[in-house]
C-alpha cells in the first residue's frame, strides 16, 4: 500500500527530459552568442600575442558570468518583467534611458563585428561581400519575421553549434600541456598590453546586451518559480561552454601563430584563417573556422537585435514579444529589421570596420559598472523579499563584480593611455 503512491506520481524519465527541454534555451542561446565574432578575434590575438598568459582569465571567468546571468533568470522568473522595464518601474524613465543606451551602444559595435565576421567568412569562399552580407541579413530577417520565441530559438541553437569546429582547431593545432601549463602561470600584470587585452577579454565576456536578452527571453518564454532551477542548469551550462570555446580559440592561435609568428596582428576572420592554414591546412583550416564564425556572427546578430528591440520596447511600452504577429507588433518586429539591414550596409560601405573587434570588447569592459551596478541593485529591491540577495551571497556577488570592473576599466584605460 505505501509503494503506491510513489508508484503513481513518479515521473518518467522521457517526460523529466522534456520538461527540461522545453526551459532550456534562453541561457544557451545567450552564451552562444556570447562568443562572437569579436571574441573570437580578442582570444585569438590573446593566444598570438600573449601565447597562454590569458588562459587562465578564460576559466576565472566562468564562475563570474554564470553569477551575472542568473541574477537575469531569478529577476526574470520572480518578476515577469525584462530588463528595461523593471529598471523603469524601480529607477524611473531616466535611468532606464540610461541603461538603453548603453545598450545601443554595445549593439551597434556587436552588430558591426558580426557582419564584419559573416563577410571575411564569405570572402574566404570567394562570395563577394554585398552578396553574403544581403544572404545573412535575409536569413536572420527570415528567421525571426516568420517564427515564434520556440522556433527562434530553436534556430539560434542550432547555427551557434557550429562553434564547436573550434574545439577542432584547437585539437589540430597540437597544444602542449606543459607549456599550456606553464603559460597560464605567468601573468604580466604590470604590462599595458596585456592589461588591454585583459579587458577586452572580460568585456567580450559579459556584455550589456546578454543582460536584457536573457531577461527578456525568460519573460518571454514565460517561465516561473518552478523553472528556476533547470533555468539555472541552463545557464551554468551555456558559461561552460562559451569559455571553453574562447579557451579553445585561444590555444589554437597560440600553439600555431603565436609560437611561430607572436608579432602577427589579427584583426579580421581573414587573417586569422590565413595565419592558421599553415598548420590546419587549406582545406580543414578554412572549413572548420568559416563554420566557427559563422555559427558565432549569426546567432549573435539575432540576440544583439533581438536584445535592442526587447529593451527599447520595455523602456517605451510597444508591444514586444515574439509570439505577436509583425503586424501586431510593428515596433519590436521593425526594430529588430533596423539593426539587422543597419548593421550590414555598415559594413558593407566601410569594410575597414572589422578593425574594431577588440575596441569594441574594451568599450564593453568601460560600460562594466553601469550594466552590473544596475543588475545588482535590480535584484537587491526589484526581487520578492524571500528572494532578494542577502548575507554573504549578496557580498560575495558585489566583491565579484566590483573586482571585474575594476579589472575590466583599470585594463582599457592603462591599455589605451600606455
Amino acid at each position: 500500500m505505501t509503494d503506491a503512491p510513489v508508484l503513481a506520481t513518479a515521473e518518467p524519465s522521457t517526460a523529466r527530459l522534456a520538461r527540461y527541454l522545453a526551459v532550456f534555451g534562453p541561457g544557451l542561446v545567450v552564451m552562444l552568442a556570447d562568443t562572437d565574432v569579436g571574441s573570437v578575434i580578442t582570444a585569438g590575438q590573446s593566444g598570438v600575442q600573449w601565447g597562454y598568459r590569458l588562459l587562465l582569465l578564460q576559466l576565472l571567468l566562468v564562475p563570474i558570468l554564470y553569477v551575472v546571468q542568473e541574477l537575469t533568470v531569478r529577476l526574470a522568473i520572480y518578476t515577469g518583467r525584462g530588463h528595461g522595464e523593471l529598471i523603469r518601474e524601480t529607477f524611473g524613465p531616466v535611468w532606464a534611458w540610461v541603461s538603453v543606451t548603453g545598450l545601443g551602444i554595445a549593439t551597434l559595435g556587436a552588430l558591426l563585428t558580426e557582419f564584419a565576421g559573416v563577410a571575411g567568412v564569405g570572402e574566404l569562399f570567394g562570395i563577394p561581400r554585398v552578396a553574403s552580407l544581403s544572404l545573412a541579413a535575409i536569413g536572420l530577417l527570415a528567421i525571426v519575421l516568420t517564427g515564434s520565441y520556440r522556433r527562434v530559438e530553436r534556430v539560434a541553437m542550432a547555427v551557434g553549434l557550429f562553434e564547436l569546429a573550434f574545439f577542432f582547431v584547437a585539437w589540430a593545432a597540437h597544444p602542449g600541456l606543459g607549456a599550456m601549463l606553464t603559460g597560464a602561470a605567468d601573468i604580466p600584470v604590470h604590462d599595458p598590453d596585456y592589461l588591454y587585452l585583459a579587458a577586452a577579454n572580460i568585456g567580450a565576456v559579459i556584455m550589456p546586451w546578454m543582460v536584457f536578452y536573457q531577461q527578456s527571453a525568460i519573460a518571454d518564454k514565460r517561465l516561473g518559480p518552478q523553472h528556476l532551477t533547470v533555468a539555472r542548469m541552463d545557464t551554468a551550462i551555456g558559461a561552460v561552454v562559451t569559455q571553453l570555446v574562447m579557451a579553445a580559440v585561444l590555444i589554437a592561435c597560440a600553439a600555431t601563430i603565436g609560437r611561430t609568428a607572436p608579432g602577427t596582428s589579427l584583426d579580421s576572420v581573414g587573417a586569422m584563417s590565413e595565419a592558421l592554414t599553415p598548420f590546419l591546412g587549406h582545406t580543414a583550416g578554412r572549413l572548420l573556422f568559416g563554420a566557427g564564425v559563422l555559427g558565432a556572427g549569426m546567432v549573435a546578430a539575432i540576440v544583439v537585435s533581438l536584445a535592442l528591440a526587447w529593451g527599447l520596447g520595455e523602456v517605451t511600452g510597444y508591444r514586444r514579444s515574439l509570439e505577436h504577429h509583425p503586424l501586431e507588433a510593428r515596433w519590436f518586429y521593425g526594430i529588430y529589421a533596423l539593426a539587422v539591414v543597419a548593421g550590414a550596409v555598415l559594413v558593407a560601405v566601410w569594410p575597414n570596420l572589422v578593425a574594431l573587434n577588440v575596441g569594441v570588447q574594451v568599450m564593453n569592459a568601460l560600460m562594466l559598472p553601469l550594466v552590473l551596478g544596475f543588475l545588482i541593485a535590480l535584484a537587491m529591491r526589484a526581487l520578492p523579499a524571500a528572494h532578494r540577495l542577502r548575507g554573504p551571497y549578496l557580498w560575495l556577488v558585489i566583491g565579484v563584480t566590483a573586482a571585474t570592473c575594476a579589472l575590466g576599466v583599470w585594463g582599457g584605460i592603462a591599455g589605451a593611455l600606455g
